[in-house]
């Protein structure tokens, strides 16, 4: 259910919403039918988190995998109302990386948010990830989160 001025927003702004919720575990793609009604397209995936997107390419994490979706339509080609078609293309296995965040590089490779390990990651062909950037009061990189306080508060004055 969406609010009064909903669809009017989005026609006014001419886009389309991609968003994941971990709690259900969705994917979902918002956007207008031809005729002006909401249309919602949504997909189920283990506790995805990260998004990313330029129209062409989503890239989504969840529980193990992060996960590359490309646009099978071509530029002004429509399958049934819509202007896209998101297949997954390719999908990586990094295990339980607590995968928060996801963004792309300058060189189109994704660079994601590595919670477990506390660091700034890519993709690996061998391994579950390559650190690329880890903050300096880690001294080694170990699978225990220490971004998550769990509550505790950290003391300013240490």
């Amino acid at each position: 259910m969406a609010s009064r001025q909903f669809n009017s927003w989005l026609a006014e702004q001419q886009v389309s919403l991609a968003f994941t919720t971990y709690q259900s575990g969705k994917l979902f793609l918002i956007g207008l039918q031809p005729d002006g009604r909401l249309s919602t397209f949504e997909r189920t995936f283990n506790r995805c988190l990260g998004l990313w997107g330029d129209g062409q390419t989503l890239w989504m994490t969840s529980l193990y995998q992060l996960w590359r979706f490309e646009n099978a339509l071509e530029p002004g080609q429509a399958a049934n109302g819509f202007d896209r078609g998101y297949v997954p293309q390719v999908g990586y296995v990094t295990g339980d990386l607590d995968i928060h965040d996801v963004a792309v590089d300058a060189d189109g490779k994704p660079v994601f948010v590595n919670t477990l390990f506390g660091c700034l990651a890519t993709t690996s062909d061998r391994h579950s990830f390559i650190p690329l950037w880890q903050p300096p009061w880690l001294t080694k990189l170990a699978a225990e989160d220490r971004c998550h306080l769990n509550g505790l508060a950290m003391d300013a004055s240490r």
